[in-house]
């Protein structure tokens, strides 16, 4: 019977958990989930600011709990999920969007600044999706996996291959686990961001007067078809489409929001 469509993106009764949650994209995601009435465990390595956006989200009366978290360890992926699974009693959704992209020529980057950033965007999206899919096995229920991919892992920008290739990483990883998980009723899909405005973005670019930056914002904004640069809740309704109901047939996909960069 189908489902009314008031009914498709009503989240009450679910458990989410959202990576790098406490600003920008992951913010937005966290902020979606719950004004769909998720319960929404935000973590970050900054458990200072998770903290004041878990008191910001409850000041509107969503149901959040912020916990400190390594997107990157192993060990805080399993602490992650029993967090969850101890604050509001289960896990059915996960958004692994916490990422990172210092910028290096091929040339000069360090072994250090490789590891870390495969680290975080990739080893990090398999074992937080590994410890979720593990306890929504042991609790016999299916869910929904969110990566957070990038248009570079289909274009590269240049100066910057390890985040490229962790990106890559992701969309395959999200294939590969999608198609393992999904008899389980574990659905796996990913979305790749354009260039969106956030904290991240601005902070990334080091060694640039406030005019070069403005000049290189207005030359990139030339090339968006859309005519702008994306918002976090761009990225934020495209993974509450992944996260709900309206999805439900939709496995090892990977939506694209970039404003049409890819096609030109």
């Amino acid at each position: 019977m189908t489902q009314p469509v008031t009914d498709l993106f009503n989240l009450k009764g679910k458990v989410a958990v959202v990576t790098g949650a406490a600003m920008g994209i992951g913010k937005a995601i966290a902020y979606r989930l719950a004004e769909c009435g998720a319960a929404v465990i935000i973590t970050d390595i900054n458990l200072d600011a998770a903290n004041s956006t878990v008191e910001e989200f409850k000041a509107r009366g969503f149901n959040t709990a912020a916990t400190k978290a390594d997107a990157g360890n192993v060990e805080d992926a399993g602490k992650t999920v029993q967090y969850a699974i101890d604050t509001f009693g289960d896990i059915n959704i996960l958004v692994n969007n916490a990422g990172i992209y210092p910028f290096s020529p091929a040339l000069d980057i360090k072994e250090e600044m490789w590891d870390k950033t495969i680290d975080i965007n990739l080893k990090g999206v398999m074992f937080y999706s590994r410890a979720a899919a593990l306890a929504m096995k042991d609790k016999n229920h299916g869910g929904k996996i969110v990566n957070i991919a990038s248009i570079d892992a289909f274009r590269p920008t240049g100066n910057i291959a390890h985040y490229n290739a962790s990106k890559g990483g992701v969309v395959m990883l999200t294939k590969a686990l999608a198609k393992e998980w999904a008899p389980l009723g574990i659905l796996v899909n990913a979305v790749a961001p354009g260039s969106i405005a956030t904290p991240g973005t601005t902070a990334s670019i080091t060694g640039l007067s406030p005019e070069q930056q403005k000049e290189m914002a207005k030359e990139y904004v030339a090339k968006i078809p859309i005519g702008r640069f994306g918002e976090p809740d761009d990225i934020a309704k495209a993974v509450l489409f992944l996260a709900s109901a309206a999805s439900d047939y939709i496995v090892g996909t990977t939506i694209i929001a970039d404003g049409g960069v890819l096609l030109s």
